[in-house]
């Protein structure tokens, strides 16, 4: 049984008994797929009060990795979820009659960087240093190793996570939420980390930032905000409501500095100085990762599954209009 398949599984079994929708229909919990400045537009929304100014009381959960994150919508203990697209399809593909529908999109980079064990020169890096390096890319079927082995393959290596004589070989077996920790700890060369932890290598020393992989890897819908169908047919307000606050953050983080933004969203990192934040978000800004209209486009998505078929991951497409509405923006 493949991981994914594996992954789909422990979702649609998911206990139910954890909480059921929330009794007062203005309370959202927001299960988000890692706590990263790349989600800077939602964090905005959350301390700038936009979500209180819609009449919303928006708590987040961290569930690390996009299998826990569908977990915790389908059992009921989120309402949205800030993941990525692509577990929207495989649970779909799988069957799953309440399946999730992406209603906002978030971010349209994907937020990783390439960290290095050496010191490189950023955005001048020679990717011939990866042929035969050990690299921990994320796990199996998850858009950060996708989106890396859809780069390379693009820049005309032959990349693998399932051959370890390719030119180029991922390793998928290292938790989401412990890559930083593995990479500082073990021997691997590489490892693809999102912010605030690829700063945090260079930070201890431990590792340095070479290459952003959403600069490379072009427009994408990396991470959208999505619902199960079955809290569309009762909470339509409420979503519409979600989708303005999270367009206000938008606004937001187009029209201020990085310094404004990381002043705005420390709250939300206070174990992370005001100054590394900025450099972050300076980087982010310079890829323009964020959306301006929220809007998944029919293309995006179409793209999002030519990266599941090139990695193996996808047989069947699925139609745009069953997993994407554009109605609360």
């Amino acid at each position: 049984m493949k991981n994914k398949e594996i992954l789909l599984l422990t979702c649609l079994l998911a206990p139910l008994s954890f909480n059921s929708c929330a009794k007062d229909e203005n309370k959202i919990t927001v299960a988000e797929v890692t706590r990263s400045i790349f989600y800077a537009p939602m964090y905005v929304a959350l301390n700038e009060g936009y979500f209180s100014e819609q009449g919303l009381d928006v708590t987040l959960i961290t569930t690390p990795g996009s299998d826990k994150t569908m977990s915790a919508l389908l059992s009921k203990e989120a309402q949205i979820a800030l993941m990525g697209p692509e577990t929207t399809i495989y649970v779909y593909n799988n069957g799953q009659k309440d399946y999730a529908v992406n209603f906002a999109q978030l971010t349209q980079k994907d937020g990783s960087f390439l960290v290095s064990r050496e010191y490189y020169e950023y955005d001048n890096f020679d990717f011939d240093k990866l042929i035969g390096a050990s690299i921990i890319g994320g796990r199996k079927g998850g858009m950060p190793e996708m989106i890396l082995e859809y780069v390379l393959k693009n820049m005309g290596y032959d990349v693998s996570h399932e051959d370890e004589n390719a030119q180029i070989y991922i390793r998928t077996d290292v938790n989401f939420d412990v890559m930083a920790g593995a990479f500082a700890s073990g021997n691997d060369d590489f490892v693809a980390l999102f912010e605030p932890s690829a700063t945090a290598m260079e930070e201890i020393n431990e590792g340095y930032i070479v290459a952003s992989i959403g600069k490379l890897g072009g427009d994408i819908p990396y991470t959208c905000f999505s619902a199960l169908q079955s809290y569309y047919d009762s909470n339509e307000e409420q979503i519409e409501k979600f989708a303005k606050a999270i367009k206000k953050g938008l606004d937001y983080v187009h029209s201020h500095s990085a310094n404004e933004i990381a002043k705005s969203i420390y709250k939300s990192f206070p174990s992370t100085s005001i100054e590394t934040t900025s450099k972050v978000l300076e980087r982010y800004i310079s890829i323009d990762t964020w959306t301006s209209d929220l809007k998944l486009t029919p293309e995006g998505f179409e793209k999002l599954q030519d990266v599941l078929e090139e990695a193996n991951e996808l047989k069947n497409r699925v139609p745009y209009e069953k997993l994407v509405t554009n109605k609360y923006i």
